[in-house]
């Protein structure tokens, strides 16, 4: 599981988006930190799968708790029991499209169908802990992004 501790409700932000990843997978945490540096309006929190936040949802939603070669993003947090999740390509494309700025072009790679974006992203799932490893807990690099994590 992830290293971070949460810290306060009080002083977490109100998250536009929230992506769940995979909390024990080194490429995962690695795609959350970019994602962090690039998201400059603090528009996505995170939550890894195997905390209490995401699995909450997940059982919510009738989803499986232990699919873990898949990221989940829900767009709108607020109105998450409205709105139905996104999954692997999909999740990634439209946590670049919330963030914005240049990185709203990334929609533009939805042309592709899905199942061939989703195989690809499989064969990559299957293999990332052999590639990357697991996640080794280091601090990170801006302390008040602990704040954008939710337990």
């Amino acid at each position: 599981m992830t290293a971070l501790s949460s810290p306060p409700t009080s002083t977490r932000p109100v998250a536009d988006a929230v992506l769940f990843y995979d909390g024990e997978c080194g490429l995962c945490h690695a795609a959350v930190r970019f994602l962090l540096r690039i998201d400059r309006r603090a528009r996505l929190c995170f939550a890894p799968l195997q905390g209490s936040t995401a699995q909450t949802y997940l059982r919510s939603k009738g989803l499986p708790t232990e699919d873990f070669e898949s990221m989940v993003f829900v767009r709108e947090w607020a109105r998450r029991t409205e709105l139905a999740p996104e999954f692997r390509t999909d999740a990634a494309l439209s946590a670049l499209t919330v963030i914005g700025g240049g990185w709203g072009a990334t929609r533009l790679l939805r042309v592709i169908p899905r199942p061939l974006r989703d195989t690809l992203y499989r064969l990559i799932a299957r293999c990332r802990y052999r590639i990357f490893g697991p996640y080794r807990p280091s601090p990170l690099p801006r302390p008040e992004w602990a704040q954008r994590f939710l337990p």
